[in-house]
């Protein structure tokens, strides 16, 4: 802020402050926020400090896990936090979530029912739709002159250390078990043995192991192949047209990231205005369009351009999902898919 030469007295600047909806920082109030990297339009969180007079501290996260750790171990206050379903469904198990007014979410109408009900909130108590998508390969027409519809590619010899893998435990091993015709929550020690092993065996293939990073990779042409979610194949694809997204016949992880109130919030009514801000027509619409991801929004999908809109990436028909999976929390189990990705990140 610029500096005045003119003084004000004390009760003038109090009605000033108390005007602009308490932009006075002794007295505003800070919304903390931890997403997914290159998640949000950044315009509409200063859009919200504008109209409300409260602040945005954003911070982002990788994985799921991460995510868990910082929320679990409350050393971080996050007020609004965007985790996937399975972890979802296991920070309600553990007391990590709280429940939501939906009194104060009156745009909470707008979701898609399909996107209501489901295993990992049963009873829509602890979180609101944000965005939902698939797993799948995305590959350079020029670089591939191979079919792309199975996984199999991606243990192809033919495209050693031109193939892209995530960084993450749960996508990763899912697609070795479905490749394997499992269950991508597979709990029987043999499958995910069997899925070790088949990954250890790619390792050689693969250029690595990437995050948020595969964007700029696979748009720079550095890969051939590379595991993404569909809403990050269709931002890729806006910047280098060669790109292509296919969902693997053997099946995917179809994932619903989901906005909850952490069991560290600081400020839960500041939140809910947050999320009915997020869940308003005209906000859900500019930032669907703008991060490329499948919105649960029903009006905001009626506004997309036709040709988002009708994608079959962004909005897949129920025939491509019918061998898709949602995620589950593992319970104890998910000590075991630690044991084995140690393993395979060892190779």
């Amino acid at each position: 802020m610029k500096k005045r030469t003119i003084l004000f007295s004390l009760s003038i600047l109090l009605m000033f402050s108390a005007f602009l909806g308490g932009c006075n920082s002794k007295n505003q109030i800070t919304l903390h926020v931890y997403n997914w990297g290159d998640y949000i339009d950044p315009d509409i969180l200063k859009e919200f400090e504008k109209e409300t007079g409260i602040k945005i501290k954003y911070d982002m996260f990788a994985t799921n896990e991460e995510m868990y750790v910082k929320i679990n171990q409350g050393t971080a206050k996050y007020d609004i936090a965007f985790p996937s379903d399975y972890m979802i469904e296991k920070m309600i198990k553990e007391g990590l979530a709280e429940k939501i007014d939906f009194n104060n979410i009156p745009n909470y109408r707008y979701i898609d029912d399909r996107f209501k009900d489901l295993d990992f909130d049963p009873t829509n108590e602890y979180s609101v739709p944000y965005m939902w998508g698939t797993l799948g390969i995305l590959y350079n027409k020029t670089m591939v002159d191979d079919p792309v519809d199975s996984w199999d590619i991606l243990w192809n010899p033919k495209y050693e250390k031109q193939i892209l893998m995530l960084d993450s435990q749960r996508d990763t091993l899912a697609i070795a078990l479905k490749r394997l015709n499992y269950s991508m929550n597979s709990m029987v020690d043999a499958e995910l043995e069997a899925a070790k092993t088949s990954l250890i065996e790619q390792r050689p293939l693969v250029l690595a192991y990437v995050g948020d990073e595969v964007k700029d990779k696979m748009i720079g042409e550095e890969a051939a192949l590379a595991v993404v979610w569909a809403g990050d194949a269709i931002a890729m694809q806006r910047e280098n047209p060669d790109l292509e997204y296919v969902i693997p016949k053997e099946g995917t992880n179809l994932f619903v990231d989901s906005i909850v109130i952490p069991s560290t919030v600081q400020h839960k009514a500041e939140a809910e205005k947050f999320i009915d801000f997020l869940c308003r027509t005209d906000i859900a619409f500019k930032n669907t369009d703008y991060i490329g991801y499948s919105t649960p929004h029903t009006e905001a999908v009626t506004q997309l351009d036709p040709e988002l809109a009708n994608s079959p990436i962004a909005y897949p028909k129920e025939e491509d999902l019918e061998d898709a999976e949602i995620f589950i929390d593992l319970g104890t189990y998910l000590e075991q898919y630690n044991r084995v990705w140690t393993d395979i990140k060892a190779h």
